[in-house]
């Protein structure tokens, strides 16, 4: 008797080259997002920003 129901092992899907192609180009997809968000967030805040919030931490009761 063999044992090909293991639970814990899951089989590999199937699907051809065109599900590896879109596979490929998801994980590509990801790689360029990753890449363009870690741009945006080591951009440097603008000084026109920074003196918003300069002047909104100045105002009594939050600015209110």
């Amino acid at each position: 008797m063999t044992s090909n129901s293991n639970p814990s092992r899951k089989a590999a899907p199937t699907g051809g080259p065109a599900l590896e192609e879109a596979r490929l180009r998801q994980q590509a997809i990801g790689v360029k997002l990753r890449h363009m968000f870690d741009e945006v967030v080591n951009e440097p805040v603008p000084d026109e920003f920074l003196d918003i919030l300069r002047r909104a931490d100045e105002r009594p009761d939050g600015g209110a």
